[in-house]
């Protein structure tokens, strides 16, 4: 079992070196860094989507955006879809999982807002969806995948 362990450990060890070392990788993360700079600066919304795990991924960034973060700053608007638990439901039971996020989107994404949408397959239905309504009203996309 510590064999296993350290070998976890070296392959995150070996894939953070990776990271550093990749020029396209940094590029990726500064251009995501100035979307989300950008639209908190024109008082815009980040709105994340992620089913299972990448929910609660969704969850994490959304509280530390909203909360403190590093620092003492003022709140920034940040919303994980998934937590109203109520809504969820509905949605799925009158229109199927797969609109869950879109029909949300809908209803509060405005143009210039941001959609961060967390999927591990990259092929989950309601992630699609939602990154196809994000599209349609005028959100920026960042999208973690894979």
């Amino acid at each position: 079992m510590i064999t296993k362990i350290q070998n976890l450990l070296k392959e995150s060890k070996s894939t953070i070196e990776k990271t550093i070392k990749s020029d396209q990788i940094t590029k990726n993360l500064n251009e995501v860094v100035e979307i989300i700079f950008n639209a908190f600066r024109s008082e815009k919304k980040i709105l994340l989507c992620g089913n299972g795990g990448s929910a609660a991924d969704a969850q994490h960034i959304a509280a530390e955006f909203t909360g403190r973060f590093f620092k003492n700053r003022k709140a920034l608007f940040a919303e994980a879809l998934h937590v109203n638990s109520s809504y969820m439901t509905a949605v799925a039971n009158d229109y199927g999982f797969e609109k869950t996020y879109s029909r949300l989107l809908e209803a509060k994404g405005v143009k210039d807002d941001v959609l961060i949408a967390i999927s591990t397959s990259g092929n989950s239905p309601n992630i699609i969806n939602a990154v196809h309504k994000a599209k349609e009203i005028g959100l920026s996309i960042i999208s973690f995948t894979g």
